[in-house]
């Protein structure tokens, strides 16, 4: 089984190996989050301006000098850019921003067990983006749905479809509901240790906030970032992402044949890694001794 501290142990290590190019990804993750906050912000101004309609704004105006019909017109010119930065933004987050987020996941899994490259961002732009769009799409639509019966089921979907972006990385054409159905697989019974795993950071993003962020630029965000994608190789390690099933099953044929397979991902499990926990299974090659022999009892 899987340890927070095995699993950080690990992502430190990697992270070193490859730190520049991990700083770079981390940085460009920080930057859409920053992009998506300011929508947010966009948000509460404009719940903030459809306030000044009262009265009593009015007539603040009116001390000021400024016409009511004057004011009202200007606050609906202020609403509608408001309303149009929100919908470009949607349209941004849906069309560029998610199918980077699917890259940005596989470069971190990638480097779990070679140095990526940067050119690992542009992933999905290239392959199967129409899905990469669609179900990370509907993750953001669910996930926003549930936050709405006060937000505590909106974080417990949060982790229910956390691995989805990772499973879009390595298998880009496995169907949206599939998707769905697997990350859920994964994540059911360890979504409260991934959250520990999470909890374990919150002194380092206080300390990251205390120098204003360069210490989450050039460290704790890589570092953060490696960890969860060391979280997800762990999983699927423990539960195999098509639950046993290697290339030329039907269903996996249905998705990307047994090309596909080997192009976009290593069979989960079919490596040996120092990564902290004891892999589970029936497969020899989870089970291989560091000198190549398998555990199983000779006779």
């Amino acid at each position: 089984m899987w340890t927070t501290a095995g699993l950080k142990n690990r992502a430190k290590e990697v992270v070193r190996a490859n730190y520049w190019k991990t700083v770079l990804s981390a940085l460009i993750l920080s930057l859409i989050a920053g992009g998506l906050y300011s929508a947010g912000g966009a948000q509460n101004s404009s719940s903030f301006l459809e306030g000044t309609g009262d009265y009593g704004s009015y007539h603040f105006f009116g001390e000021m000098g400024i016409s009511p019909m004057f004011a009202a017109m200007a606050i609906g010119v202020v609403l509608v850019v408001v309303l149009i930065l929100i919908v470009v933004a949607l349209v941004v987050n849906i069309f560029l921003i998610n199918p980077l987020v699917v890259g940005i996941r596989r470069f971190f899994y990638t480097n779990l067990h070679e140095k990526a490259e940067i050119r690992e961002l542009a992933f999905s732009f290239d392959h199967s983006y129409k899905n990469a769009v669609k179900t990370m799409f509907f993750r953001d639509l669910y996930t926003f749905l549930w936050s709405l019966l006060f937000v505590i089921p909106g974080i417990v979907k949060s982790y229910e479809y956390r691995m989805i972006p990772y499973l879009l990385a390595q298998y880009p054409d496995m169907p949206m509901e599939q998707a769905f159905e697997t990350s859920r697989r994964l994540m059911n019974g360890n979504k409260w240790k991934a959250f520990v795993l999470d909890l374990s950071f919150i002194l380092w993003f206080l300390l990251s906030g205390i120098t204003g962020g360069l210490v989450g630029l050039f460290y704790v965000q890589p570092y953060f970032e490696q960890t969860s994608a060391a979280l997800y190789d762990a999983i699927t390690i423990e539960r195999p992402v098509f639950g046993g099933m290697g290339p030329g099953s039907g269903s996996f044929q249905a998705w990307n044949g047994q090309q596909g397979y080997q192009e976009y991902g290593q069979n989960p499990g079919s490596k040996t890694m120092d990564a902290g926990y004891t892999p589970v299974g029936n497969d020899p090659q989870q089970n291989k001794t560091p000198s190549g022999e398998t555990n199983e009892t000779q006779g």
